[in-house]
């Protein structure tokens, strides 16, 4: 049995910054529950298929799956655990049973959700990520693209996307399994989380050095008993050349967390909402340092940033919330040392000054 938390790969953020997937097709139980993911499932004929488990591909979706005999299948991985001696039957964990999308899913972007909500139709919804990889590795702390209070909103609105299951964090200390073989990163998911399944996207590497590939993930989850779901990435709608020339050889034109910092330092909000699904927010920590100006103009420097502001420049058609006061519409000025909020009517009373945050977004 491995040691407490869980282990990854070593150079997972570079990847995962271009870790993105497309929902795809399948039919799986877990259990012994078949469920029907899509009306549109193609049944190979009993000619394609050999006695034992293989890979196939449905081509409409790039969804590989594992099967045997006419049905692709996840394993019953109840079932086989019920006599795992290294498995206490009273013992569980958070993700016990469920399915697990793997990334950094530092966005929560449209690739993202797309994971979610293949993980969603198999089964119950988590996402599985690592942080600490910046300590780890020594890297410039930079603010998230997501502010971590307001994570739970963003998966809370993937609710109706993903049947009304929405999809739960579970997070891993990097530290604890950056030096963890692919072999024994699925060992960890099958025996200590205990997880029915996972889905990742086709570009999805993994084990120390990322040594693993999506292939080598279904190859071992196979045998380890879980299912392996692949999809295909999610792919940028907008044709910009200068984002798809932007020098990272990982970039095949997919969305992307890197593609989202890069919409954010350009200004370009209506790209940002594309590419996340949804408006970007704004978290800011309000001090009650005499940072209001007046009534309809509040300014906080930008170290009460809670993540990452879009570039210097004047933003109309935001919206401002205050605690659980309706939105008021207001303009952003973001410049080097401060992020001023403007409305044409009532922003804050005094009263309001102790309150801890205040939320912009970004039209």
């Amino acid at each position: 049995m491995l040691s407490g938390g869980s282990r990854a790969l070593q150079h997972l953020s570079d990847y995962h910054h271009h870790h993105h997937t497309s929902i795809g097709l399948g039919l799986g139980f877990c259990g012994a529950k078949i469920v029907q993911l899509s009306s549109h499932f193609l049944r190979p004929s009993r000619g394609q298929l050999s006695n034992k488990l293989r890979h196939r591909m449905i081509s409409s979706s790039g969804f590989h799956y594992r099967t045997s005999g006419e049905t692709p299948i996840l394993h019953n991985c109840f079932s086989q655990r019920k006599d795992d001696p290294e498995l206490p039957a009273d013992e569980s964990t958070p993700v016990s049973g469920g399915i697990v999308a793997l990334g950094k899913f530092d966005a929560l972007h449209v690739g993202h959700r797309e994971l979610a909500i293949q993980a969603s139709r198999i089964g119950t919804p988590y996402l599985l990520s690592f942080v600490g990889m910046a300590e780890v590795f020594g890297w410039e702390p930079r603010a998230p693209i997501v502010a971590k209070c307001d994570r739970k909103r963003v998966l809370t609105s993937w609710d109706s996307y993903c049947g009304n299951k929405a999809p739960v964090e579970y997070e891993i200390e990097f530290a604890s399994v950056r030096h963890l073989t692919p072999r024994q990163f699925v060992e960890k998911l099958s025996k200590e989380l205990r997880v029915c399944g996972v889905v990742a996207g086709e570009n999805y590497r993994f084990g120390y050095k990322a040594s693993g590939d999506a292939s080598e993930l279904v190859r071992l989850c196979e045998e380890y008993g879980i299912g392996a779901y692949i999809i295909t990435s999610v792919m940028d709608k907008k044709q910009d050349s200068e984002q798809r020339n932007s020098g990272d050889s990982k970039d095949r034109g997919q969305v992307s967390s890197t593609r989202v910092r890069q919409a954010l330092a350009a200004g370009d909000m209506s790209y940002v909402s594309e590419l996340l699904g949804r408006a970007h927010r704004l978290i800011l920590q309000v001090n009650n340092t005499g940072d209001m100006q007046s009534e309809r103009r509040i300014s906080l420097p930008r170290s009460s940033v809670l993540n990452l502001p879009p570039g210097n420049g004047v933003y109309k058609a935001c919206l401002v919330l205050a605690d659980d006061e309706p939105s008021v519409p207001c303009s952003v000025v973001v410049d080097s040392s401060y992020i001023h909020v403007e409305t044409e009517e009532l922003l804050l009373c005094n009263s309001d000054l102790a309150q801890e945050f205040l939320s912009v977004e970004f039209g």
